[in-house]
């Protein structure tokens, strides 16, 4: 039964230029994770990825795991965030992913977590470090029971075989990394991008491709956009809320 929610209606009703937005659960204050939401949806933003903390996330660049760390000091996990977003489909409408490391997940349980997400309004999850073997073998049912989307990750050294399967498993978009250093590490998009996000365009996949890692200014997102549905931007948004941009600004810069 393929999954329907409000992520994959928002890609059939907007299929082009979109614009997500990750920040971090429980920072800059552990309850500003619906007032944070609030505002990147009033800004125009198309659909948010709330990252849950952990303390060891390989793939963060140093700004993101700073954000992290003073989350988790400020008291944020996943009861906490639970509680918090019970109510966050009375004010915003736009797609919610939570995103994440899988240990965390496991000690809460998994299909308790799935469950939990998708009583709070969540339509998809995106967790690196599932592999994909385990998410066909046990998980898969259970996010189509809750109708979540999974969403998996790409990066330029990832092989055709393996980009067809996670075509295959995808409902939703595939997250196509701009390369494979760690998030905030790169502030210009190389020419072996624009290379890279044509050889998976040509490939004709069924879902839509979205691109995180590196998409800091609207120079970025305009490249990205040429060859995908649109762009992911997380370290930039983080460095914006450190350095007081407001929200309507820091957006209006990304689509300027």
């Amino acid at each position: 039964m393929p999954v329907q929610n409000r992520l994959t209606q928002v890609f059939q009703h907007h299929p082009k230029k979109l614009l997500s937005v990750y920040f971090t659960a429980g920072y800059p204050t552990l309850n500003s994770v619906v007032e944070t939401a609030e505002e990147l949806q009033d800004s125009g933003v198309d659909f948010l990825e709330i990252g849950f903390p952990y303390s060891d996330p390989l793939a963060d660049g140093p700004v993101i795991q700073k954000s992290g760390q003073q989350a988790i000091k400020n008291g944020m996990n996943l009861e906490v965030l639970f509680n918090q977003i019970q109510d966050i489909r009375k004010t915003v409408h736009i797609p919610l992913l939570l995103m994440g490391y899988i240990n965390p997940v496991l000690q809460y349980g998994m299909e308790r977590f799935i469950q939990s997400a998708s009583e709070s309004g969540i339509d998809g999850l995106i967790l690196p470090d599932l592999p994909m073997n385990e998410y066909e073998g046990l998980y898969k049912t259970h996010f189509e029971k809750y109708n979540l989307s999974n969403i998996f990750l790409v990066t330029p050294q990832s092989s055709e075989e393996r980009i067809r399967k996670i075509d295959e498993l995808t409902e939703g978009f595939i997250y196509l990394l701009s390369s494979s250093s760690t998030t905030g590490q790169t502030s210009d998009l190389k020419n072996s991008t624009s290379d890279y996000l044509k050889r998976i365009q040509d490939m004709g996949l069924r879902n839509p491709l979205m691109v995180g890692f590196g998409i800091s200014n609207s120079k970025a997102f305009e490249l990205v956009c040429e060859f995908t549905s649109g762009a992911i931007v997380g370290t930039a948004f983080i460095r914006a809320q450190n350095e007081g941009v407001s929200v309507p600004e820091f957006v209006k810069g990304i689509r300027s």
